[in-house]
């Protein structure tokens, strides 16, 4: 528990803000198209203290801190499976104002507004940090190649400047990364200037155990190389607001990009789910965060509301993503799916998150040497 005096109030703060601005982006929507919000919960389980507002609307702060929900009239639990039995037995005016009975557009809205909300809430926080801070940019020149590493086997050297892989152009060190991680380990073409002069190379980056930039080990697809540390590389980028916005939606957009690639590999085998963090890694890297200071744990904080945005569009029942797939279906069958449907279909998705919980947590623990 070292991180307890710093990690606990940073991890809480970073989790209450994403998770607020995902359920308020449900909720103005919801309210938006007339829908009567019953709970505004951050947090679950028993309420720690709340209030109801004007509309009658309880918002409450709960006693389990790791998510939240919005609680439309109608719906049968937490996770806005419609009480559709309840629902069909409301009088006309009280239909009106429940969720289950809106056109399927604008349950469509009210399902993607969370997700979208966290992309918002990322963009701006990005936005702000590259117009007060700034950015150093890291130039693509290789500093030092790892001995007997796929990038030695395959002659790269101390000085080389990446201009593309596989036909990608690579302005900044930091995208050989986001590429080659992704790679799945298949033979890759690095086009370089050594001495002035364009060469390319194929290397056939390899799976290692190696140490993330906040010190964990975990498994990673790599070639072997470090960036050069000398000062003619790093270059200090000034953004005006224009500037500042498109920085911040290409990084949320490389976040999501890298995301589904590396879930793609992991699917197919090539990438290990080691790399994967739940609720205690995510605490213990908060902790870490924390420790660079404020603007630092805002990153992060915008890092993970992208992350966790584009989490709940995977299609899984009891996610956003599973109410767009269940009303997709709608759409294509013009009705709703059956209740049995819809129901054996929230439990595959619970078990399914459930267990990914576990994995991500399984992770933690190991990650921390308590296996």
């Amino acid at each position: 528990m070292s991180w307890t005096p710093l990690g606990l109030p940073a991890f809480l703060f970073v989790i209450t803000v994403v998770v607020f601005f995902h359920e308020l982006g449900h909720f103005l929507v919801a309210r938006a198209c007339g829908v009567k919000v019953d709970i505004f919960s951050v947090g679950f389980g028993k309420e720690i203290f709340g209030f109801n507002d004007k509309t009658g609307t309880r918002w409450r702060l709960s006693w389990i801190p790791i998510g939240g929900y919005v609680k439309f009239a109608g719906d049968a639990n937490a996770a806005s499976l419609p009480d559709q039995k309840a629902a069909e037995a409301m009088a006309p005016a009280e239909r009106e104002h429940v969720l289950f009975f809106k056109p399927l557009w604008q349950r469509a809205l009210v399902a993607a507004a969370g997700p979208f909300a966290n992309f918002v809430l990322a963009i701006i926080l990005l936005t702000g940090l590259n117009m007060y801070t700034g950015h150093y940019a890291l130039a693509p020149i290789v500093g030092t190649v790892v001995q007997g590493s796929a990038a030695d086997v395959a002659g790269i050297k101390s000085g080389d400047r990446v201009t593309a892989i596989d036909g990608a152009k690579i302005t900044e060190f930091e995208q050989l990364p986001q590429i080659i991680t992704v790679s799945g380990g298949k033979t890759l073409v690095m086009d370089l200037v050594r001495d002035g002069n364009p060469l390319s190379l194929k290397v056939t980056p390899r799976t290692m155990k190696v140490r993330d930039p906040l010190g964990d080990m975990s498994t990673s697809v790599v070639i072997g190389v470090r960036p050069s540390t000398d000062k003619s590389a790093i270059t200090f980028v000034k953004y005006g607001p224009g500037g500042a916005f498109v920085a911040a939606a290409t990084k949320s957009w490389d976040i999501c990009k890298t995301t589904i690639l590396g879930l793609g590999q992991m699917i197919r085998g090539y990438a290990s789910a080691d790399q994967l963090r739940g609720p205690v890694g995510i605490a213990g890297m908060t902790k870490q965060v924390a420790e660079f200071g404020f603007l630092a744990l805002l990153n992060l904080t915008a890092v993970l509301s992208v992350s966790i945005g584009l989490a709940n569009l995977f299609p899984i029942p009891v996610l956003d993503g599973g109410h767009l797939l269940y009303y997709a279906c709608e759409a294509v069958l013009g009705r709703p799916l059956g209740e049995r449907a819809q129901d054996v279909g929230f439990r595959l998705g619970l078990v399914l998150v459930l267990g990914l919980v576990l994995l991500t947590t399984w992770n933690d623990l190991a990650r921390l040497n308590l296996f």
